[in-house]
């Protein structure tokens, strides 16, 4: 089933999915134009974003820690204590408040006032709130314990002068979210946001973009070396069978979490 060509072994129940074949050209590469033509120019807006957390349609949003967070931390923090870890389009993401909990400083950047608020409610986490005087209309809402910084606003309107940079990033549901025509855009302010030495775990989806018009978006292997290899070491560790009913109904015959590990060099 192509198999061979993965860098990790493939898990096991994906050999009896329905949709092997279109696997196969995936995985061969056969596929990795092919959102061209369907997601290519697929825009959601701001407005649709917001939307989206109003109506609480947030089935993006998990509930527990993200197994391969978890499997992987030991990567993503490297032996180091104290880093300072970003967290994309973070929405209201129960993974931070456990890096806090460790005595890591996490930044986030997040577009719903909402998501923000509810973070902080959910986990009950006292905190203030303050203007960002270089972002018009940008809030960024801090717990009082100091830990955790979260950036209400547009994640372009972000940069290292405002947030400082960062030793490690924890990206779910951000890259495979954000326009496919601002990918390179996203790619370049992710770059400009890491010290050397940080690690940049990211995770991807992946299934036939024919079949479903995302997000999440389909972004095949070949783009995410385009989009990062020239500044780090990219290393896939482990691709994961993520397929359910859900993704069944958006007529899909497969869907894979893809974890990659940007390792940024000095």
């Amino acid at each position: 089933m192509g198999s061979k060509s993965v860098p990790v072994a493939l898990p096991r129940s994906l050999q009896a999915l329905p949709g092997d074949m279109d696997h196969s050209a995936d995985e061969s590469g056969l596929l990795e134009g092919s959102d061209v033509g369907s997601q290519k120019e697929r825009v959601v807006t701001e407005e649709e974003w917001l939307q989206k957390w109003e109506m609480g349609n947030i089935g993006f949003h998990k509930e527990q820690r993200h197994p391969l967070l978890q499997k992987y931390l030991d990567v993503l923090l490297n032996g180091r204590s104290g880093l300072r870890i970003f967290f994309p389009l973070c929405g209201k993401a129960v993974e931070m408040k456990w890096l806090a909990d460790m005595g890591h400083s996490v930044v986030g950047v997040e577009l719903s006032e909402q998501a923000v608020k509810d973070f902080f409610s959910e986990h009950s986490l006292p905190y203030c709130e303050e203007p960002v005087p270089e972002i018009s209309g940008g809030r960024m809402f801090q717990s009082t314990s100091g830990n955790i910084s979260l950036y209400c606003c547009n994640i372009y309107d972000l940069s290292s002068s405002i947030v400082g940079k960062f030793d490690g990033v924890w990206d779910r549901g951000a890259l495979v979210a954000v326009n496919p025509r601002d990918r390179q855009r996203y790619a370049s302010l992710m770059i400009s946001l890491v010290e050397k030495n940080s690690s940049y775990l990211l995770v991807t989806v992946s299934y036939d973009p024919n079949k479903h018009e995302g997000p999440p978006f389909y972004v095949p292997e070949s783009e995410i070396k385009s989009l990062f290899g020239n500044c780090c070491e990219i290393k896939c560790l482990e691709k994961v069978d993520d397929f359910s009913e859900k993704h069944r109904q958006w007529g899909l015959d497969y869907f894979l979490e893809v974890l990659y590990l940007l390792k940024f060099v000095a």
